[in-house]
């Protein structure tokens, strides 16, 4: 499936914020690309438009592309609760998001890949889907013979992220995808109420 894979610090500077994670080109320059990108004097943005950027935002986070983002909502949609509630914390659930959330790589596109080249089990099960869903309870470990990888050795030693919904053991490279966060326990700056306001017109 296509990923976006152009300049990460384009895409922070368009949303205003260091969405793909610390970037000192960002912090340079925090402000819209393009010509006029230092301007303030920008036009007021339409409802529509910060309900789009919202959107937008979310799925660059996460790496979702339309289609899958879409559905993700039809299901939380369906699903009892707040539906933008529900709409984050089934991004939140995701295989390659938990893999990043455990530090086992410092980036979610690197998540993915762990995921994809089949270097992470659930529940003791090889599984290359990124998007594979988990459920409280799942074990997420790194397979054994990946434990030695520079890339993950060096991630879980540079980490420092601790989140209530998961469990991590060093020593046995495993973690527990232990509940479903919370809305409060979910850090990404997104206002998902645009998000569904957006796609109930």
């Amino acid at each position: 499936m296509a990923r976006y894979t152009g300049p990460k610090t384009k895409i922070a500077r368009k949303f205003g914020e260091a969405i793909y994670g610390e970037d000192k080109s960002f912090e340079k320059r925090n402000y819209p690309p393009g010509q006029h990108g230092a301007n303030k004097r920008r036009g007021k943005k339409s409802e529509y438009a910060i309900q789009l950027m919202e959107k937008q935002k979310a799925k660059y986070t996460y790496g979702i592309l339309e289609k899958q983002f879409r559905n993700m909502f039809k299901k939380a949609t369906a699903a009892p609760g707040i539906t933008g509630e529900v709409l984050l914390q089934l991004c939140e659930s995701r295989l390659d998001n938990v893999v990043f959330r455990m530090g086992i790589s410092p980036s979610r596109s690197g998540a993915r890949q762990l995921v994809s080249h089949r270097h992470i089990t659930v529940n003791g099960n090889l599984v290359n889907i990124p998007s594979y869903q988990l459920k409280a309870g799942d074990v997420v470990a790194v397979r054994e013979k990946s434990k030695s990888l520079e890339a993950i050795t060096n991630s879980l030693a540079n980490s420092s992220n601790v989140y209530e919904w998961i469990t991590w053991n060093n020593s046995t490279s495993e973690g527990t995808y232990v509940s479903v966060p919370a809305r409060l326990q979910i850090p990404e700056n997104i206002n998902e109420q645009f998000i569904v306001e957006l796609y109930s017109k």
